[in-house]
C-alpha cells in the first residue's frame, strides 16, 4: 500500500504539467512501475498528442509487459483524435491498473475495467485519491456533462467584504503574492472574462505575466469581454494588436462601426442571443465557449458580471483573496453585485475546498454544495 500512495502522487503531480494545455481533453498523468521501479512516465499531451498512458507506456518500452500502470484517470476505451488508450495498455502486457477516478465521458461506455478485463488485466481504483482527481478534472467534467466551461470566479476583498473604497479606488486590494499566485491561475485556463465596466474603469491586458524563472512557456487565455453594445474604447489595451492570444467581444447590439472598427484591430465580435434585460444572455455565451473547446474560464469581475453570474447559479469554483483590511463604507462596492437574494435561507451553499496563506492575505478555494464526485459504482476492485 505505501508504493500505491507513492506511485498514484507521482502521477497527480505528472498531471500538473499537463494542465491549461490540454482542452478540450483532460490533464491525466501515468507512470509504469516495474519491480518497484517507476520505468515510464507521461503525462496528457496537447489535442491530438499522446495521451498520459501511451507516453508512459512509450518511455517504459518492454519494461512495460508484466509491469502495473497508476493512472490519474480511468483510461478511455474509445477512439477520438487518437486510439483508445485501453488497446495502447493490453498491447503493452500491463499486469494491473490502477487509477484514481472515472471519467464522466459518455463515450466510456461500460468502462476500462470492462475492457481491460476481457484481455486479462485487473483494475483497481484508489479511492484515497478519487476526490483529489476527480478536482484536478474538474474542467473537463463541466465541459463533457454540460458542453460549457467550469466558471472560475475569482475577487480580492477586504476583510469587511469590499473589493474598493467608495471612491472605487482598488489598487491593490490584495497583496503582491496574491496578484502573482492569480497569473498562475490564468497560466491555467482557456480564457478570462471581464464586462466592460471593468474595461472602462481599469484598462486591463488580462494577459499572463510570470517570470522568466516560471517552470513552463506561460499560457495566454483568450480574453473574453462582455460589452452588449460595443462601449469598449477602440484604444482599449485588450485591442492591442501585439497582444498574445485573442480578443473576443460577445455583444447583442453593437453598432456596426465599432463592430468593423474593433475586427480590424484583430478582435472577434460574437452576436449574441439577449437576455430578458437586454443584455448578452451568458447561459448562451457559455454554450459557445464550450462549442470552441474551452472548458476553464476565469472570471475577473467586476461586481455585475459575477453577480449575474452567481444569481444563475454558472459559478462553478470561487477564488476569493481576503486581505486584512478594513475600508467600511456603505457605498464600497462588494464582490458580487445584481440584486441578490430576498431571505438568507435561499443563499446557495458552498464548502471550502482549499485555504491557504497567501503573503498576507488568505487565499479560499470554495465549490457549490451540490456538486458531488459521483461516479459509476463500482465496476472492479477498490482500495
Amino acid at each position: 500500500m505505501p508504493e500505491q500512495v507513492s506511485w498514484m502522487e507521482e502521477a497527480l503531480n505528472l498531471a500538473e504539467r499537463a494542465r491549461g494545455r490540454t482542452s478540450p481533453n483532460p490533464p491525466v498523468g501515468a507512470v509504469v512501475v516495474q519491480d518497484n521501479r517507476v520505468v515510464g512516465r507521461g503525462w496528457t499531451q496537447p489535442p491530438g498528442g499522446q495521451h498520459a498512458e501511451v507516453m508512459a507506456l512509450a518511455e517504459a518500452g518492454q519494461q512495460a509487459n508484466g509491469a502495473d500502470l497508476y493512472v490519474t484517470l480511468e483510461p478511455c476505451t474509445f477512439w477520438g483524435r487518437t486510439p483508445p488508450c485501453t488497446d495502447a495498455i493490453a498491447a503493452a502486457g500491463i499486469r494491473c491498473v490502477f487509477f484514481a477516478a472515472y471519467d464522466p465521458d459518455r463515450r466510456i461506455g461500460a468502462g476500462a475495467s470492462a475492457v481491460l478485463g476481457a484481455s486479462g488485466i485487473s483494475t483497481t481504483q484508489l479511492t484515497a485519491y478519487t476526490a483529489q482527481a476527480t478536482e484536478q478534472i474538474a474542467a473537463f467534467r463541466c465541459w463533457t456533462l454540460h458542453r460549457r466551461p467550469l466558471v472560475i470566479a475569482k475577487y480580492a476583498m477586504t476583510l469587511d467584504g469590499k473589493i474598493a473604497t467608495w471612491t472605487r479606488d482598488s489598487r491593490w486590494v490584495s497583496s503582491s503574492e496574491s496578484r502573482q499566485l492569480v497569473h498562475q491561475l490564468r497560466d491555467e485556463v482557456d480564457a478570462i472574462m471581464v464586462g466592460v465596466g471593468t474595461v472602462l474603469a481599469d484598462d486591463p491586458l488580462l494577459t499572463t505575466r510570470l517570470g522568466e524563472d516560471w517552470w513552463r512557456e506561460p499560457h495566454q487565455p483568450t480574453r473574453i469581454i462582455v460589452d452588449s453594445r460595443g462601449r469598449t474604447p477602440l484604444t482599449a489595451r485588450v485591442l492591442d494588436p501585439s497582444l498574445p492570444s485573442r480578443t473576443v467581444f460577445a455583444t447583442t447590439n453593437a453598432d456596426n462601426a465599432w463592430r468593423t472598427a474593433a475586427e480590424q484591430r484583430g478582435a472577434e465580435v460574437l452576436e449574441l442571443p439577449a437576455d430578458a434585460d437586454g443584455r448578452v444572455n451568458l447561459h448562451a455565451l457559455l454554450q459557445v465557449l464550450g462549442a470552441y473547446g474551452m472548458t476553464s474560464l476565469l472570471v475577473e469581475g467586476g461586481a455585475q458580471i459575477l453577480g449575474r453570474l452567481a444569481a444563475e447559479h454558472l459559478i462553478d469554483r470561487i477564488w476569493a483573496f481576503i486581505a486584512p483590511k478594513l475600508v467600511g463604507g456603505v457605498l464600497a462596492p462588494s464582490p458580487i453585485g445584481h440584486p441578490g437574494i430576498d431571505r438568507m435561507s435561499d443563499a446557495r451553499r458552498w464548502q471550502f475546498i482549499r485555504q491557504e496563506r497567501v503573503g498576507d492575505d488568505l487565499m479560499l478555494v470554495a465549490k457549490p454544495v451540490e456538486e458531488t464526485n459521483e461516479g459509476p459504482t463500482a465496476k472492479s476492485g477498490e482500495l
